[in-house]
């Protein structure tokens, strides 16, 4: 389910593993007030309004600099859910303005393409919906209890992938449960 509070990162998403300070120069107020905008407007050009809107993130009141800067901005287009979600920068400010850009790119390949382009480049942005029961990461993998060791489970991983991926017949629900279990699989074994 996706919420506000905390943080609703895609699973088929990576992480930051480092972060920068950004050159934006923005308020989490002003940077927020841009993303709405940017929002109603690709609504407004696009011909397809954006609804469901639901800005996620781990600010609270009063701690607008949060240990987890990430930021994921959820919506529904053209009846589809979409996620573009950004924490490569040090605050939820510089994330949030970087989505903006983002959108507003949108709206560049509106004004100078045309819909099916910009369609085609949301297809990355396409959020998947998780699975109804979350199975063990193991089982997704394919390994038993006898393995603890993350170069066993990769190994693993990697054959599962060479099946699941819908570049090779599986499906982007197949790739996505399977990149879940591996972060699963290296938060409990890199302990």
């Amino acid at each position: 389910m996706t919420t506000a509070y905390p943080l609703s990162w895609p699973a088929s998403m990576p992480r930051a593993s480092r972060r920068e300070k950004g050159a934006f120069k923005t308020t989490l107020a002003g940077a927020l007030k841009n993303v709405q905008d940017s929002l109603r407007l690709f609504g407004r050009d696009s011909g397809k309004p954006v609804s469901g809107v639901v800005l996620s993130s781990n600010v609270t009141l009063g701690a607008d600099r949060p240990a987890d800067p990430g930021v994921a901005v959820w919506f529904t287009w053209e009846g589809a859910q979409y996620c573009i979600p950004v924490d490569r920068y040090e605050t939820p400010a510089a994330n949030l303005q970087a989505i903006h850009h983002v959108l507003e790119a949108r709206r560049v390949e509106l004004r100078h393409g045309t819909l099916a382009l910009v369609r085609a480049t949301f297809a990355g942005f396409r959020s998947l919906p998780a699975p109804a029961a979350a199975r063990n990461w193991r089982e997704v993998i394919g390994v038993g209890p006898e393995v603890r060791d993350m170069p066993a489970v990769r190994i693993a991983f990697k054959k599962a992938a060479s099946k699941a991926h819908p570049d090779k017949g599986g499906s982007d629900a197949a790739m996505s449960e399977l990149n879940a279990a591996l972060a699963a699989a290296e938060k409990e074994l890199n302990r």
